[in-house]
């Protein structure tokens, strides 16, 4: 009952626009907060929305969730811009990775949606059998990998480039790192950043990837060490990781895993936090330094005006940092190191124009080696992990080129996994 409670107080925190502050250890600290480096595009409405349409949203969890919260604050965003009514957008909240999620998807369709979206990587299956019952409702889905070998008509997969954010995210807390060396408070030698991950699936693995790598490109000396939970969303778990990470020298954690868990414990450790799905500032105005995410607006907008101009909505759909789909939240002066916002902007330029490739094989080596030219990936997930197709190209593995689900699978070193068995 009190970890529930907790999880409300928790969620009504990141939700509040309101400044506030958080006390620690017996000291009040106040977040100095800049603008954006990559912030949210504005999103207009250009076409007429027919007053009986609705879309059906299935999340995971709920508001207490930051990474089921980022969707649903999506939905609400393309809610006002639309001018859609409560009636017109229905929520299916705290559904699991099974048949439920097919029954949930069934009850939106019989409720009039027009298109049902699912959120989770573990729906797919259950998504997908309500996508074949119904092909008159569009059926959309986070994350997934399927859409793009089962050639069903109105089922469509949608993820984002992701990695970029987590790069820009990881420059911060090289600089930050590089900060600490320069106060005599670590050595170079002692620069091990810590992240806890969820499962060792290929879109965690991209993401602490991305994320060491963009703290290597400023902070060369910088190792990392991984603690997995086995589950999404366990504050518990979250929070024994990173406690653990700590406890082992790590002197900033990140994340891949959807609690207030790893944050809250560097607030109370005084150690840097680079969140994740949204800014943790409020909660942790002390040790919080900038936070990456998925801006799911811009896709919810495409797909409601797919379908109400009758058009197509694509099989496998990828954000950019240019749809506005890979933001970055203010960054926290308190926690960050001087000079952070101008440098993640310049970064975010030479992205953007092509100058910087995230999984620049050159920047990396697996085994003391450089990776072939002519690596491939299991691109065509048929639950077979066989690696089926060619993902270096010009030097670079082409995350999110061939299917918008990440399938990034290199164990790349500098990186040490502390557990695999999730």
């Amino acid at each position: 009952m009190f970890k529930k409670v907790l999880s409300l107080v928790l969620a009504l925190v990141m939700v509040s626009a309101l400044a506030v502050s958080f006390t620690s250890c017996g000291k009040k600290a106040v977040a100095d907060m800049t603008g954006a480096p990559l912030a949210a595009v504005e999103l207009k409405k250009d076409f007429d929305v027919p007053a009986d349409f609705k879309i059906g949203i299935i999340c995971l969890h709920d508001e207490a969730s930051t990474y089921d919260l980022n969707f649903i604050n999506g939905v609400e965003k393309i809610k006002t811009v639309l001018g859609l009514t409560n009636d017109q957008v229905i929520y299916k909240k705290n559904i699991p990775e099974s048949a439920a999620c097919t029954e949930a998807a069934d009850d939106l369709v019989d409720l009039g949606c027009k298109i049902v979206f699912a959120n989770s990587f573990g729906h797919e299956s259950f998504l997908l059998a309500s996508a074949k019952k119904h092909p008159e409702v569009q059926f959309c889905h986070a994350t997934g990998t399927k859409a793009h070998t089962e050639n069903v008509a109105n089922f469509h997969n949608a993820f984002a480039s992701i990695y970029e954010g987590r790069f820009l995210a990881g420059v911060a807390a090289g600089l930050k790192l590089n900060e600490m060396i320069a106060d005599g408070k670590i050595t170079a030698e002692e620069a091990k950043i810590g992240y806890v991950g969820a499962f060792t699936y290929a879109e965690v693995i991209s993401g602490y990837t991305s994320f060491f790598l963009g703290a290597k490109s400023v902070c060369p000396s910088v190792t990392m060490e991984v603690q997995f939970t086995g589950s999404w969303y366990d504050e518990i778990k979250e929070k024994e990781a990173a406690t653990a990470l700590i406890n082992n020298k790590c002197v900033l954690i990140s994340q891949h895993a959807d609690s207030m868990g790893a944050p809250t414990v560097c607030e109370e450790k005084g150690v840097p936090n680079v969140s994740y799905n949204g800014s943790t500032e409020e909660a942790c105005p002390a040790t919080f330094i900038v936070s990456s995410r998925i801006d799911w607006a811009p896709y919810y907008l495409y797909i409601i005006k797919q379908v109400c101009s009758g058009a197509e909505i694509d099989t496998d759909w990828t954000g950019t940092v240019a749809t506005g789909s890979v933001v970055l939240t203010g960054i926290n002066k308190t926690a960050a190191a001087e000079g952070t916002f101008e440098k993640i902007q310049e970064i975010a330029a030479k992205l953007k124009n092509g100058e910087i490739e995230v999984f620049d094989t050159d920047t990396f080596t697996v085994g003391g080696n450089k990776i072939a030219d002519d690596h491939k990936a299991d691109v065509d997930d048929f639950g077979d992990y066989v690696a089926d197709t060619d993902v270096v190209e010009n030097g670079a593995f082409e995350e999110s080129k061939f299917r918008s689900a990440p399938y990034f699978d290199l164990r790349i070193d500098g990186i040490k996994l502390l557990n695999e068995k999730f």
